[in-house]
């Protein structure tokens, strides 16, 4: 297929572009770039852009799948739909489903049901948003949008329970996309072993570095706004402290790794000063980090309740810095939906996690880019081309003869956030029931 998109914003993070061009996309690839195409076939559709944006696709690091073990929250099927809906074109799942991604049989099994939720999607993009119908729908699927890649994280100990290593070979055979717990590894003799263990290997791996002892029962960052709202506190220290002894690991070993959701202002030097030092590290935050602080947590919203938790404000604004800066390379979704019920608890009981994959680039859009606080190509660098590179992956740029893996957006469209309006099955989120504004148009891959 053959279309013509006229006068829309380029923003290309490979090639560092941004301005309105005219996109010839045609059989998958990008056929010409210029500012005014009119060398075209007569019934060439063409589409009005102005307003619009278009960048590389959108690349998530790292989510959470409900399937398997947990299909009321999520299925593969939903959670491909709302990385299309999001501008996704390639998503991450950590492997701590039920049971735990840790060996090649599951691997296999994820593998065809990945499959059969992207045939799904290719036969039925105007079905009704969650599976629940054209009846309840707002709009349809992104039209002509194909499901993203997924891959998948192997799990690094069995049942990600932080005893006993995998098989990392043969999970590698398999085709994970790297290894990771997405839990904290206390015991560092083992993250040393897994660190010489996964060298010959070639995949990426990925800590979450956090002392649970500092941590406690904590369940909001340390800091006046946790006494004022009484919940207990976790200090800076029970993730400075992880990540300095990760760092000094790395350093004697010499594996590359990757520190996984960094939310304090400390950890922000301590990833700075390595990174100067040559030590083979990259880092991520996610997107709630980067927009709220623990002053939000004065609605005792459950799903502000997060792991790590949100930062004070002098960590959201080192947070900023450091991702403008490429100290933090990524931002990632971290998408973890959990049912109504299990988030209708006391703050302090409700299990920690946030949805994202359809809100993210609406709310970092608005609140960052709109403000001038970041440039659009810091944003769509640290959402699609840096955690591509994190995953040991390249984005194409947006030129001539390149693979058109692709994301439109309208900054300006609103929407509203609420059950008939999401793929997603869950609805954990601070934005729920409110207006947003930005809205994916469509994807290509």
């Amino acid at each position: 297929m053959t279309e013509l998109l006229q006068k829309v914003r380029v923003i290309d993070p490979v090639s560092k572009i941004d301005e309105l061009f005219d996109v010839l996309i045609a059989d998958g690839y990008i056929q010409e770039v210029a500012s005014h195409i009119t060398d075209i076939s007569p019934d060439t559709p063409i589409r009005d852009c102005r307003g619009l944006v278009i960048g590389p696709g959108l690349v998530d690091l790292y989510s959470h799948s409900g399937e398997p073990g947990f299909e009321e929250r999520e299925t593969l099927l939903s959670l491909l739909q709302s990385a299309t809906a999001g501008g996704f074109t390639r998503i991450s799942i950590l492997p701590n489903t039920s049971p735990a991604i840790d060996n090649p049989a599951l691997v296999a099994q994820l593998q065809q049901k990945k499959a059969e939720g992207q045939r799904s999607m290719a036969g039925t993009h105007n079905a009704g948003r969650g599976g629940r119908g054209a009846e309840e729908n707002l709009s349809p699927l992104l039209p002509c949008s194909p499901a993203p890649l997924l891959h998948i994280w192997g799990a690094i100990t069995l049942d990600v329970a932080g005893k006993q290593m995998t098989e990392l070979a043969d999970l590698a055979s398999a085709g994970v996309v790297g290894f990771s717990d997405g839990k904290p590894l206390e015991n560092l003799a083992l993250v040393r072993r897994v660190l010489e263990y996964v060298q010959p290997l070639g995949k990426p791996v990925a800590f979450w570095p956090s002392d649970r002892q500092l941590a406690a029962n904590g369940v909001m960052r340390e800091g006046p706004d946790a006494l004022r709202f009484g919940l207990p506190p976790i200090p800076a220290s029970a993730e400075t402290t992880a990540i300095a002894a990760m760092l000094e690991l790395v350093a004697t070993i010499g594996t590359p790794v990757h520190i996984m959701r960094v939310s304090t202002s400390r950890s922000v030097e301590l990833i700075a000063s390595a990174k100067a030092a040559g030590l083979p590290i990259t880092a991520s935050t996610t997107w709630m980090h980067l927009l709220l602080d623990t002053k939000a947590i004065k609605s005792y919203n459950t799903s502000l309740h997060l792991e790590p938790p949100l930062g004070n404000p002098s960590d959201v604004a080192a947070l900023r810095a450091g991702v403008r800066a490429g100290v933090i390379d990524a931002i990632v979704i971290d998408h973890t939906p959990y049912s109504y019920e299990e988030k209708v608890q006391a703050f302090a009981e409700a299990p920690p996690g946030a949805i994202g994959l359809e809100l993210a680039l609406p709310l970092l859009w608005q609140y960052l880019v709109e403000t001038e606080e970041f440039t659009a190509l810091e944003l769509w660098r640290a959402l699609s081309i840096s955690p591509a590179e994190c995953l040991g992956q390249k984005v194409s740029a947006i030129l001539p003869h390149q693979p058109a893996e692709l994301t439109l957006f309208d900054p300006q469209q609103t929407w509203k956030v609420e059950r008939k309006s999401l793929y997603t099955l869950s609805q954990n989120t601070p934005w729920l029931g409110q207006q947003m504004k930005g809205h994916v148009v469509q994807t290509w891959r």
